[in-house]
């Protein structure tokens, strides 16, 4: 049920949302019109926005969700990923990393030297891969710190640009944190901020990013997700996060995995 509540000097409703919610809903704006939305393991956030985007669509785009039996476009799990994103048939997937950096580079390997390091992460998994062929990939960072982003990254698992003479149809178009929204420019190799979530300040987000970025002299609020789009979320998308990921089904919308799916 949506919580709203009224401001009698402007008449206006204003819907209550958590931060997760808002964050898929950038996400779906950043998602946009497309064919086929690809999300890896470990990432709800995203899963959420692909599958809301897919119920307002009325089914498009298709969206492969992995490790679900009810979501899934492919037929043999993260092979096929792979395949169908050589052949150009995804067009939007999601990475993140232990450390990103201004260019785009993510560190999915480790910090410190890299025989004896301080800090050790679970691997690429084929990023590298996916970052050069997949035409949008939207960066997603949870923690917002100096610690997460980076003015380098201690090793790069996948770059952000490449060379001129390197064919490359895909990598960054933007990324999503807990306190704002940043778009890459790819010819430049930089982020520029677009907008700050609402509760947060640019003087917050430039405090607690490592590396250098452009902005503009009024940087905007980022838009509230709306009432329609909050009850898709919360009544039609929960349930079916449910399956791969109950923990943040039940702790974000308060929904339980059905008996009959176990």
């Amino acid at each position: 049920m949506l919580r709203a509540s009224t401001s009698p000097s402007q008449g206006k409703v204003r819907v209550e949302f958590l931060p997760e919610e808002l964050l898929a809903d950038v996400i779906m704006r950043l998602i946009g019109d497309v064919r086929h939305v690809a999300v890896g393991n470990a990432s709800p956030i995203p899963a959420t926005a692909a599958l809301t985007l897919r119920e307002r669509g009325g089914g498009k785009p298709y969206v492969s969700l992995l490790g679900s039996r009810r979501h899934m476009f492919f037929t043999d799990g993260g092979r096929e990923l792979f395949d169908c994103a050589g052949q150009g048939r995804i067009d939007v997937f999601f990475l993140s990393g232990g450390e990103i950096d201004g260019e785009g580079n993510i560190n999915l390997v480790s910090i410190g030297d890299y025989d004896q390091p301080n800090v050790r992460f679970p691997g690429s998994f084929g990023s590298g891969y996916l970052y050069y062929v997949v035409p949008k990939v939207i960066l997603f960072r949870v923690e917002h710190s100096r610690r997460t982003l980076v003015p380098k990254v201690s090793f790069i698992s996948a770059p952000g640009g490449s060379a001129e003479n390197v064919h490359r149809t895909g990598g960054p178009v933007a990324l999503v944190t807990n306190r704002c929204l940043f778009a890459f420019d790819r010819a430049r190799r930089r982020f520029r901020l677009e907008s700050v979530h609402p509760g947060h300040t640019v003087a917050e987000v430039i405090e607690n990013t490592g590396f250098d970025f452009d902005r503009p002299d009024a940087v905007p609020v980022t838009p509230a997700p709306s009432g329609d789009t909050l009850r898709l979320m919360r009544e039609i998308v929960a349930p079916q996060l449910a399956e791969v990921y109950p923990q943040f089904a039940e702790r974000v919308f308060g929904v339980k995995l059905a008996a009959s799916a176990l």
